[in-house]
């Protein structure tokens, strides 16, 4: 019979057993981890730093990561360290939640009519684009060397991202689980909050990883550019005042720190958080 397709026998067919599958020991586990590869990028770049360092043989322009990381080490014991540390994160706190205030209000205003929606659409290409550093000498004028003016950069860096991710979240909700909310008789801010904040969280996650990094690194800048706020100094401070004494390795040590930090929050805090919400969510949807 000619075909197009060759012909089998079931006798031609491999019945061979398949190999027996054999568990992937613990080394195997650890280095298939993403943590394991993590730490040995870090372990790469750690060792670059020294070598150049090395190289370079120059401490007032490039120290070692080891001369860098005992500098650090003498400055969290003797406290100057830890009070520029809370210093810094007392602002980013203020900033940051008030900015994500502010972006969740602009969201429902804009899902709530579609003159909010062209409002914040509009709004948001204006000022997205706008550098928070750039607003700086404004916020002197408005609200004099002090708290204010680091605390209003900040909530302007945050403030757009996050509304803006927020938004295409909930644009990219299915109309499934908005008639499901219908069926339920949701209306308003329990809407939101029981249908379209689950449905958009991913979306509303990224969105606060991007205005944490983005508040970050306004603060650092602004504490660079006019330093001490109220007779107290963060972190940008602290590596203007070294530098202006030339402790280059207090300089790296507080650009180390700012690294450290900014691994924390990303890995740990923002990681805990996602592995609780988004891939918890959809290793449920997938059992």
């Amino acid at each position: 019979m000619n075909s197009i397709f060759p012909d089998y026998r079931l006798d031609e067919v491999d019945t061979a057993p398949a190999a027996a599958v054999e568990p992937i020991g613990w080394s195997g586990q650890l280095l298939a981890s993403a943590g394991a590869k993590r730490a040995a990028v870090l372990i790469v770049l750690a060792g670059l730093w020294e070598g150049y360092a090395i190289f370079l043989d120059n401490s007032l322009v490039f120290p070692r990561l080891s001369e860098t990381i005992v500098t650090m080490f003498e400055l969290l014991l003797s406290g100057t360290l830890p009070e520029r540390i809370v210093t810094s994160l007392e602002y980013l706190a203020i900033g940051y939640s008030t900015g994500i205030v502010l972006a969740a209000a602009l969201t429902i205003l804009a899902i709530s009519s579609k003159f909010g929606t062209v409002f914040l659409e509009t709004v948001t290409a204006m000022l997205n684009p706008l550098p928070a550093i750039a607003l700086l000498p404004l916020a002197l004028i408005w609200f004099g060397l002090g708290m204010g003016s680091i605390i209003f950069v900040i909530v302007h860096s945050v403030l757009w991202a996050v509304a803006l991710s927020t938004l295409t979240g909930f644009r990219n909700v299915s109309q499934t689980l908005r008639m499901v909310g219908r069926n339920y008789e949701l209306r308003g801010l329990s809407f939101v909050w029981r249908i379209l904040v689950p449905a958009a969280f991913p979306s509303i996650l990224a969105g606060l990883k991007i205005g944490w990094a983005f508040a970050w690194r306004t603060l650092i800048a602004a504490e660079l550019v006019f330093g001490v706020s109220s007779g107290r100094g963060g972190l940008g401070w602290f590596i203007f005042e070294n530098r202006n004494r030339l402790e280059i390795p207090a300089v790296f040590a507080g650009l180390l720190t700012i690294i450290l930090i900014g691994l924390i929050v990303e890995y740990v805090v923002f990681g805990a958080i996602e592995s609780r919400t988004v891939k918890k969510w959809g290793e449920q949807a997938r059992q």
